[in-house]
């Protein structure tokens, strides 16, 4: 069995990946090692097989966006694979992690003789651009309080033994909150304080808990229609 096999991309499929593995480098990291930097000419592809990394983006202001955080199993650096444009985000490690470092080439050769790959290829990239497109559309319809909401939704899952509670594990410090949605770390501060006050959440050692998601879900939904 490749190393490769149980990237998402790949896991379950009927593909020999040994000789595109025998064309691909290996590469350690460090946490807060940059792997991947704005405006970079390279066009490798990452697929992360341990470790955790963070994507974002700056504005021309020198304002950093968080976009997402990557674990194994993910790749990134698809886009300047396949279009051979520099890089439009940075990509920084969080933990100690490897990653199968993969050449545009071979990696477009993969994609173009298997339709399967090519098929999840395009269901990533088509799942990626429609959290972009929500992302937007709340960054410019929604206040910070709701662009908080909806991010907490969407960062946690449902908590097993709590039915209807969700969870976000570890639980997010306010800076990268802030960093995410778009707004200072001392509103988010201020906004956890009355979540808290209103029993929404509740912060442990290990876990941030929303106690009652559906409200949250309301009330995003409610401030959608009010812009419509």
């Amino acid at each position: 069995m490749t190393r490769l096999a149980g990237v998402l991309l790949f896991k379950g499929l009927d593909i020999d990946l040994a000789p595109y593995e025998a064309r691909a480098n290996w590469r350690r990291f460090d946490p807060e090692e940059i792997l991947v930097d704005f405006d970079d000419l390279s066009t490798d592809v990452y697929f992360l097989l341990a470790g955790d990394v963070r994507v974002l983006m700056r504005t021309a202001a020198g304002k950093e966006v968080i976009l997402d955080e990557m674990r194994p199993g993910e790749l990134f650096g698809e886009l300047a694979a396949m279009d051979g444009i520099k890089r439009s985000a940075n990509v920084t490690a969080l933990t100690r992690g490897e990653a199968c470092v993969m050449p545009a080439s071979v990696f477009r050769e993969i994609v173009f003789s298997n339709n399967a790959v090519a098929e999840r290829l395009f269901c990533l990239m088509s799942s990626r651009i429609r959290e972009l497109n929500a992302r937007f559309v709340e960054q410019t319809v929604l206040d910070l309080r709701h662009r908080l909401y909806s991010e907490l939704l969407r960062l946690s899952i449902p908590r097993g033994e709590r039915v209807g509670e969700r969870v976000i594990t570890p639980p997010p410090f306010h800076h990268i909150m802030a960093a995410r949605i778009g707004c200072r770390r001392e509103q988010v501060t201020r906004e956890f304080t009355m979540m808290s006050q209103e029993g929404l959440i509740e912060r442990t050692r290990g876990a941030l808990i929303l106690r009652r998601p559906e409200v949250l879900q309301a009330r995003v939904a409610e401030a959608l229609r009010e812009d419509a």
